[in-house]
């Protein structure tokens, strides 16, 4: 029998890598629940391909639009909007959920998931940032699994002993270690990052990504997210990680234990890796990827992270420090600050700072239920916003 997906996000990098692991094992899998936000030409040829029984496009806007491009053949139901995304999330035919929005935009249907108690793929990495501690009590209590699909998060589950569910205290751990590409500007001048260009900031060196995390990898915002993530998945203080600097990105994270064992997952640089171990787990899938080769990698580098050039990552830190909703804070005006960026209306070594200048100003508030996530993430867009307009 095969699996139903529910697979949100499908017009990105990550949800195209979902499509390719479900193409290649039709025997496994079916999608079930198809997303999309705007990009109505892509998700058409989706539908087109794989039938799926129900598909959601949460920008109202193009409802016509899509009603009217859909092939004649469907024979599923459309809705539209956030409110249908999240009632998406807990149909009986999904089995397994693909969170792969991009921002805090995923937040709602990757909780509806997890209350609904389904397997959940986490690629959506800010919907932990956002609300970590309410996503991990509500898996814990309706039985949701969590399987980490961001590259570094997925290799150290991949260290763990078989078993391990995400949330749990890991036995015997000394530290986790996320290594970071260091982006296009690992070998670049602090003075050179001040004029840097947004199609500069996404050529990362190693991976195709979709602009907002490529932006976040030249900051190294995203390891600092990654981190944050990591607290919620695996049960540990920010302390208890360490982020190196590993510019061939052949190892992908590493888990160091009590006895100085250290475990690390290696691969290339290819998503599928990831999506098949979660999406088959515990099961491996064969997939038709490059396979690693260590001769003719030849060698291998790790250095520390330069934090004076690469603020982001102790700005996430001190966040994740503090918990509460200063990650929140964080998540939303890093977002806001990296759209003003690929606009043109901010530049790259403004960023951080902008972030910087958000968690100064805006004054902590506690946080109980997700309707407090959602509300100081509004309040903190508008008040980027703003500082961003007056910048202008």
């Amino acid at each position: 029998m095969t699996r139903g997906v529910a697979l949100f996000g499908a017009t990105g990098s990550i949800g195209e890598s979902t499509l390719s692991v479900i193409r290649a094992h039709p025997e496994r899998f079916h999608l079930d629940v198809v997303s999309a936000h705007a990009s109505i030409e892509k998700l058409v040829r989706i539908v087109d391909e794989f039938q799926p029984k129900h598909v959601v496009l949460t920008d109202p806007a193009g409802a016509d639009e899509l009603l009217a491009q859909l092939p004649h053949h469907f024979k599923g139901s459309v809705s539209f909007g956030e409110a249908a995304l999240a009632e998406a999330a807990t149909g009986a035919d999904v089995d397994v959920v693909m969170a792969a929005i991009v921002g805090g935009a995923g937040l709602l249907s990757t909780y509806a998931a997890v209350k609904a108690g389904k397997v959940v793929c986490l690629a959506n990495k800010e919907s932990l940032v956002m609300g970590g501690e309410l996503m991990m009590q509500a898996a814990k209590a309706s039985g949701a699994s969590l399987i980490p699909i961001d590259s570094e998060h997925n290799a150290i589950f991949q260290c763990l002993p078989m078993g391990y569910a995400a949330g749990e205290e890991i036995a015997g751990l000394r530290q986790l270690i996320l290594t970071c590409s260091g982006g296009p500007f690992r070998t670049a001048t602090t003075a050179s990052m001040q004029s840097a260009t947004p199609a500069e900031a996404i050529a990362h060196p190693n991976w195709s990504m979709g602009q907002k995390i490529s932006v976040d990898s030249a900051t190294l915002m995203n390891k600092g997210l990654e981190l944050i993530e990591a607290t919620h998945l695996f049960q540990v203080d920010q302390s208890a990680i360490e982020v190196v600097i590993h510019p061939e990105s052949a190892i992908h994270s590493m888990v160091e234990y009590a006895d100085g064992s250290m475990l690390a997952q290696l691969g290339s640089a290819d998503m599928r890796i990831p999506i098949a171990h979660a999406l088959g787990y515990p099961e491996r899938l064969a997939m038709d990827v490059e396979r690693l080769s260590l001769s003719a990698l030849g060698s291998m580098h790790f250095d520390p992270v330069d934090h004076e050039k690469f603020p982001a990552l102790g700005l996430a830190r001190a966040a994740s420090e503090a918990g509460g909703d200063r990650p929140v804070v964080l998540n939303a005006a890093n977002e806001i600050a990296v759209d003003a960026f690929l606009h043109a209306r901010i530049g790259f070594m403004d960023i951080s700072p902008l972030v910087d200048q958000c968690l100064n100003q805006i004054a902590s508030q506690p946080i109980s239920c997700l309707e407090d996530v959602l509300t100081i993430d509004r309040i903190v867009r508008q008040t980027a916003v703003e500082l961003i307009g007056e910048r202008a």
